[in-house]
């Protein structure tokens, strides 16, 4: 099982590898560095939140497709709504928290863009693994 979703994983393009793995997924879990602020905890949620049910998916499915992009629809488009509203905002956090925010704001409006394409897809039958 784990084989088989590291292999297909693998056989997904170089960029698509590249930004899950060092970009996407590390930028999500930085939230976890932020607890100790209210906006910190609620960017950690919001962006485990749309994780998590790829994990079932993968094992699922025994791979990777267009599927994993539907967890993501919900929970990151309030994300990303919401921590505009924040950053525009008198009480926008500075510094370091800031900085993070808007790099996920930046992260995920791009996985946005790319899991609404692909969801669409996914609802019109391609429903292949790589």
């Amino acid at each position: 099982m784990i084989k088989n979703v590291l292999l297909s994983f693998m056989r997904l393009p170089m960029w698509v590898r590249f930004w899950v793995a060092l970009i996407l997924v590390p930028i999500n879990m930085g939230g976890l560095l932020f607890l100790d602020h209210p906006v910190g905890r609620w960017s950690a949620f919001l962006g485990i939140i749309a994780m998590i049910p790829n994990i079932f998916i993968m094992i699922h499915q025994q791979g990777l497709s267009k599927a994993m992009a539907l967890p993501h629809l919900l929970p990151w488009s309030i994300l990303v709504v919401w921590l505009l509203v924040v950053m525009t905002g008198p009480e926008a956090p500075t510094g370091p928290l800031g900085l993070f925010l808007w790099a996920l704001i930046a992260t995920d409006s791009i996985s946005l863009i790319l899991d609404y394409k692909d969801a669409y897809q996914w609802w019109r039958g391609a429903r292949n693994i790589a």
